[in-house]
């Protein structure tokens, strides 16, 4: 693994560890609330488990804050990267990544709009994965029409026509996940099921 990311990854038990402490919670209490288990989360914290999408998504629940935030990988990875916005479609993406080839990650935007805008499906090769940090996101995936609020996920092959906008005009943010033809997001996570037995990537 490249050391910069073993750091960022490192610093993942050390946040996690302040965040529950400032809320005042317990081990205990988090583990009855997000269904891992208290000593996955006592490793986590300490660094003794790696972080994993099925183990994050539940905490970033609980604490009612963005995926990204717990990751911080923006503020500690490699000062030479340069989270510069690109914008296109007349979103805002900001790159989370820069290695080549593999999964790719970036923070995306969708500024607000006085009118719905009409949909216009596009297609390219590639598997995405995405999670709604902030309002209402409207996916269009082929033929099925979604709304998807705060901490809700999707993952689906863009080979199928898809578009991405707001569902009610508001502003949306996204963290996503993009991959080349064929790979995927594993995430095998519930709010109720206990992480310390599930499969690691």
């Amino acid at each position: 693994m490249d050391p910069r990311t073993e750091d960022v990854l490192d610093a993942v038990g050390k946040r996690l560890r302040a965040l529950r402490r400032d809320r005042g919670i317990t081990l205990a209490d988090l583990a009855a609330t997000t269904g891992v288990s208290e000593s996955t989360l006592s490793r986590l914290e300490s660094g003794q488990r790696r972080a994993t999408l099925e183990l994050l998504l539940p905490l970033a629940r609980t604490y009612d804050v963005p995926l990204d935030d717990l990751v911080g990988a923006p503020r500690t990875g490699d000062p030479r990267i340069h989270l510069k916005p690109i914008r296109r479609f007349g979103m805002i993406f900001v790159p989370l990544s820069r290695r080549p080839g593999g999964t790719q990650a970036f923070k995306m935007i969708i500024p607000a709009q006085p009118e719905p805008l009409e949909p216009t499906p596009q297609t390219h090769e590639g598997f995405e994965w995405l999670y709604v940090l902030n309002g209402r996101l409207r996916l269009v995936l082929g033929e099925r029409d979604l709304t998807l609020p705060p901490g809700e996920a999707a993952e689906f092959d863009t080979s199928l026509p898809h578009w991405l906008g707001s569902a009610d005009g508001g502003v949306v943010e996204l963290l996503i996940l993009f991959g080349l033809q064929g790979m995927r997001a594993h995430v095998r996570a519930g709010p109720h099921r206990s992480s310390h037995g599930g499969s690691q990537r």
